[in-house]
């Protein structure tokens, strides 16, 4: 038999941590992991944050991100231990043997340069192919991965292609190399679940035709289990449960991995309004400053006091321009928006401490929403002090208290936030919120980030602070899980305008528009065989074209 072509044996891998206040301290990410990926294969690595997948994937590289440090074991690529190599070996392999498509395209895209030389600068300074010939390849890459125009795309900017259009031409400069190996880290994690399907789509299809060997990174099980062969499931560094795609979907063993194939657990009733709104969005249609063209356009949405409403849709429908203009941060051009009986002025500047205190925001990346270099506690206490005066005792006993209401308790007062994870750090968000006292609370995308059991935490804690405190959310999402477990009423955005808008159950019951419909059908099943049958079913749809 022939060996594979990734080999991974015993592969330690650690950090140095330096806190603030205490001696620095090594620390494991990865402890000991085993696993072969054969070429033309898919290993799927699931788990939820800092569980170590980008980790592993970037050690088959030889690389350590962030101090991290390759401890021990072996990383066999076409036969020979990566982790061994010399330098020049190591350069020789990254882009060239083993290349890497990351989360975030538009990070990791050069904003000055054009797409077309971003995509082909590997495979020309691994000598792998000639200019022309690397563009001729690329041009091919962008047709198979379904771009528009892909003999003219590569001349555009970054800024001038959507997120999964983006995305995708990742995607092209991963396998422009011929690479034998590439990691996909989350590809498909910052994206709306429609465009999710084309990026899918395109990665499988790239797979299969290319033939090369692939690891795919992500925290979704029923997005992995589309595009891959065998899976393995990780948890604190430590391998909990490996197999075929088929048996850890179907006969799951560990109770972790019964957890992941099992999330989304919440049953919400939907609750009927009653009285007058808390909020109302009359006729608002707003414009960015400086543009023609109109990105909400005459938008009518009621909220009632004690409930969800959940705003969904693609990514550029206007949900988050939504939340700007009701935070003032966007005046509107027409309408008016309407808040515990009085009309809010459009402009941020221009509304009262109460009118600021009882409208609360609580963001998507809660790493780039808290101040690092603040503690917990000074985090929480500010809104405290700025809209209550509460100082001393009195302001610590409420931080005690917001920190037992988000179930952290009040041992987390005085760590920072680079000493928390994911969950925790959104946790302190709610907690920052709910600080205010406020009557409103807009989550933009506040769990997308995570992975599903701790998203599955963080609904569950907003729905109890919610019968707690009657407080109203606003919730936008492009994850219809999240809407189902969640909202009692939606409003589905399409191109700036409300598509369709009611209770959950009659937005989510039949007959559907064509967007909803489109929408719905696009949401990830846990099961083999899913990302095929909708394919077939859109080609069908569209007459086999």
């Amino acid at each position: 038999m022939s060996s594979p072509l990734l080999s991974v044996r015993g592969l330690k891998i650690g950090a140095t941590v330096y806190p603030p206040d205490a001696k620095p301290h090594d620390i494991k990410i990865v402890h000991g992991v085993d696993f072969d990926v054969e070429a033309g294969k898919v290993l799927g690595l699931i788990g939820e944050s800092g569980a170590g997948k980008s980790t592993i994937g970037l050690a088959t590289m030889a690389y350590g991100r962030g101090g991290v440090k390759l401890t021990g074991g072996t990383v066999f690529v076409n036969s020979r231990d990566v982790l061994q190599s010399d330098r020049r070996d190591v350069r020789n392999l990254r882009g060239a043997e083993v290349t890497y498509v990351s989360q975030s395209a538009a990070a990791s895209f050069n904003p000055a340069k054009r797409i077309m030389e971003q995509v082909i600068e590997a495979a020309v300074s691994q000598s792998k192919f000639s200019k022309s010939d690397a563009q001729a390849r690329a041009v091919e890459l962008f047709r198979k991965l379904d771009l528009p125009e892909p003999e003219t795309i590569g001349d555009r900017f970054p800024h001038q292609v959507s997120g999964g259009q983006l995305q995708r031409c990742m995607t092209a400069l991963a396998l422009c190399p011929e690479p034998d190996l590439v990691v996909f880290d989350e590809p498909t994690t910052a994206l709306d679940v429609t465009t999710q399907i084309d990026v899918l789509k395109a990665i499988k299809e790239a797979i299969r035709d290319t033939g090369v060997a692939a690891l795919y990174i992500t925290h979704d099980l029923a997005v992995v289990a589309q595009v891959s062969d065998h899976i393995m499931v990780l948890r604190q560094g430590e391998m909990i449960e490996y197999g075929t795609t088929d048996q850890i979907i179907n006969a799951p063993v560990d109770e972790y991995t019964k957890a992941l194939v099992s999330v989304r657990s919440i049953d919400h009733k939907e609750k009927p309004p009653s009285g007058e709104p808390l909020l109302r969005v009359q006729n608002i249609t707003a414009r960015y400053r400086g543009t023609k063209f109109d990105v909400l356009k005459d938008i009518n949405v009621d909220l009632h006091a004690g409930q969800t409403l959940a705003v969904v849709g693609e990514s550029g429908s206007g949900k988050s321009t939504l939340a700007r203009v009701i935070t003032g941060l966007l005046p509107a051009r027409e309408g008016v928006v309407n808040f515990s009986g009085r009309e809010l002025s459009p402009e941020l500047a221009n509304r009262s401490q109460d009118d600021l205190r009882e409208l609360q925001m609580i963001y998507q990346m809660a790493d780039t929403a808290m101040n690092p270099r603040q503690t917990v506690g000074t985090i929480i206490g500010r809104p405290l002090e700025f809209y209550f005066g509460l100082k001393g005792a009195e302001k610590q006993k409420r931080i005690k208290e917001l920190l037992d209401e988000i179930e952290m308790g009040d041992g987390f007062i005085d760590r920072y936030p680079a000493e928390l994870s994911g969950g925790q750090k959104q946790r302190v968000c709610i907690a920052r919120a709910l600080a205010a006292k406020p009557k409103l609370i807009i989550c933009d995308e506040v769990t997308s980030a995570l992975d599903p059991l701790v998203a599955d935490g963080i609904l569950k804690l907003l729905l109890d602070l919610q019968k707690v405190e009657d407080v109203a959310y606003l919730f936008i999402t492009h994850d219809i899980a999240t809407v189902r477990a969640i909202a009692d009423s939606i409003a589905v955005m399409y191109q700036g305008e409300v598509a369709r808008y009611g209770g959950k159950t009659e937005v989510l019951s039949p007959p559907f528009d064509d967007y909803t419909d489109l929408l719905l059908s696009s949401v990830p099943e846990m099961k083999l065989g899913w990302l095929e049958d909708v394919i077939a079913n859109r080609k069908m749809q569209s007459g086999g074209n």
